[in-house]
């Protein structure tokens, strides 16, 4: 049971440390993008998501969210089926208890490797900062 326990916990701590976006913006090949060239738009790319962190909007709280939202989730369900099967067999909180950590590791993976959008806002902001330096951002990806 102690076992199971650190599993659980340990997964729910990973999850909550999955904060990194991997969405960036694509910028659109317009005359400005091409005559500062790649090197250089992707530092201001990199400025403009500092920008964004500064007021206050973060890239990967949508991630971050998906992944707990998953490990809670199949924890719950793991825990009801759990039990159930468990009550079968004459031990229900033991069933409980597998079927939690069993849920709760499906969801963890689910959500860790689902693709979730970044934050409306933090997309705002970053947008925002490169269309104010002379970019055009034709979608997210």
């Amino acid at each position: 049971m102690q076992t199971i326990r650190r599993c659980v916990t340990a997964l729910l701590l990973l999850g909550a440390s999955v904060g990194c976006s991997s969405h960036r913006p694509i910028l659109y090949p317009n005359a400005h993008l091409q005559s500062v060239g790649e090197e250089s738009s992707k530092e201001d790319v990199q400025r403009c998501r500092e920008v964004a962190k500064e007021a206050g909007a973060s890239g990967g709280a949508g991630k971050t969210g998906t992944v707990a939202g998953h490990t809670a989730t199949g924890a719950g369900v793991g825990a009801a089926s759990g039990a159930v099967g468990g009550a079968i067999t004459g031990s229900a909180g033991i069933g409980a208890a597998v079927g939690a950590a069993t849920g709760a590791t499906f969801g963890f993976l689910s959500g860790l490797f689902s693709s979730s959008p970044p934050d409306p806002a933090y997309v705002n902001v970053v947008n925002q900062c490169l269309a104010e330096r002379g970019y055009q951002v034709a979608g997210w990806k």
